[in-house]
């Protein structure tokens, strides 16, 4: 370390100054601090119990109108929770439920909504080719007080309309139960 030349000169700063220059750097490292949020957050996550429940309504409102489908439910991250195929259903459709409730929860809307917005020469249409993405009707969000929580995936049916009718029918089973 080097020693000071012997005509250096310390600069002291006068009391009020040096006061106002440490309630200066407090407030700046403080002021942040206080603002910052915790390092933790609190989630509404799906039952595994109101995932079945919805999943089995779905699967019964498909075949009271002659489909024979497969319904998925995922929680808000996308997680498979649940997934039943009926007997008859393509083989393709377990899948195709899975990526289509993962498909809602990941674009924070239903596979509907996606339709539109994702056509070719719209600013969205990209996503068409990211893996996984479903972008045909069948993927609806499930939400509670305001949050997502999952989605419901339903794929078989003749089109995605129908399909989506088969996934708010499960929605609705659960409905009273999501908004406790």
């Amino acid at each position: 370390m080097p020693i000071p030349a012997p005509h250096a000169t310390r600069r002291i700063l006068p009391m009020p100054a040096a006061s106002a220059l440490l309630l200066a750097l407090a407030t700046t490292l403080a002021g942040p601090a206080a603002m910052a949020q915790t390092a933790t957050h609190s989630v509404r996550v799906l039952t595994p119990e109101a995932a079945l429940k919805a999943t089995q309504a779905a699967l019964q409102s498909c075949r009271t109108s002659g489909y024979q489908v497969a319904v998925a439910v995922v929680d808000r991250f996308g997680i498979a929770q649940t997934m039943v195929r009926d007997r008859f259903a393509g083989s393709h459709t377990p899948d195709t439920a899975v990526n289509k409730a993962w498909t809602a929860v990941s674009a924070r809307t239903s596979t509907t909504d996606l339709v539109a917005i994702t056509q070719p020469g719209q600013p969205s249409a990209g996503i068409r080719h990211l893996p996984r993405f479903v972008v045909v009707g069948g993927g609806v969000l499930i939400e509670a007080g305001g949050s997502i929580v999952g989605a419901i995936g339903v794929s078989g049916a003749p089109t995605g309309a129908a399909d989506d009718a088969c996934g708010k029918a499960g929605i609705a089973a659960i409905r009273d139960d999501l908004e406790l």
